[in-house]
């Protein structure tokens, strides 16, 4: 795995423990990256790009208001991704920050449940 996944992961897996959920966070490889789940559902997807966290509309763009955040291109020519936002290097070594957003990463489905847009299981 490469170095740049590695650390990626350290972070996460740092936010994880800040939120007191190290045990529910769950790694995945997938498109050359990984996929990291919270609770069993997707919250990241770890790139070479960078972390890019899966984020509600109104989450996306109060991310995307921070210098350095952009959404996810996953492959060379693909639209940019409708829910993956690549979180500022800054924001990723800060673990408490980091943190934060990965809270809101794991509301997301909550949020779809209450909007009707994600089917009740």
């Amino acid at each position: 795995m490469p170095v740049a996944l590695q650390a990626m992961r350290r972070e996460l897996e740092d936010a994880a423990t800040h939120l007191g959920r190290p045990h529910d966070l769950r790694f995945k490889p997938m498109f050359g990256g990984l996929m990291a789940f919270l609770g069993e559902q997707p919250c990241a997807w770890l790139t070479l790009d960078g972390l890019a966290l899966k984020l509600a509309p109104a989450d996306q763009s109060a991310l995307l208001g921070l210098e350095g955040a952009s959404r996810l291109i996953a492959k060379p020519g693909a639209a940019p991704s409708r829910h993956y936002i690549i979180v500022p290097s800054a924001v990723c070594r800060d673990t408490a920050a980091l943190a934060g957003w990965l809270a809101r990463s794991g509301q997301v489905r909550a949020a779809q449940r209450r909007s009707g847009l994600a089917p009740r299981h």
